[in-house]
């Protein structure tokens, strides 16, 4: 990618807590696969944006679960909730979805022609 006033800006994070914290764009296309909040029973008081902003820390700093920072989510919580979203396909829609989104930004067909297309953004 080649860096210009604009992708400079569109990516920078010096003013953000961690550089691994999530800016509001990329939240926005991680959204809508969270879970919603509960209509019955305990409502949840834990921000997921949070929590994800917890796990992409683990992820990049490649710390210990015990080593995470106190100003996070409790580290049971963030753990239950990443667990949760491998048992329940939520990291793998993510990740399809922001496939295809880069393949369309990037011009090319939103599924590929060869491998795993019937995996990706939609297939049967």
């Amino acid at each position: 990618m080649a860096w210009t006033p604009f992708t400079r800006r569109h990516h920078d994070r010096s003013r953000m807590r961690y550089a691994s914290d999530l800016t509001d764009r990329e939240w926005s296309l991680i959204d809508p696969f969270m879970p919603r909040q509960p209509r019955l029973g305990r409502r949840r008081k834990t921000s997921l944006r949070a929590v994800m902003d917890a796990i992409f820390y683990l992820l990049q700093s490649g710390c210990q679960w015990a080593l995470l920072p106190h100003d996070f989510p409790p580290k049971s919580t963030v753990y239950h909730y990443f667990k949760r979203f491998c048992r329940d396909g939520t990291w793998r829609r993510i990740h399809d979805a922001l496939y295809c989104r880069t393949r369309q930004l990037e011009g090319r067909e939103e599924q590929p022609s060869l491998g795993l297309s019937g995996i990706l953004c939609g297939g049967p």
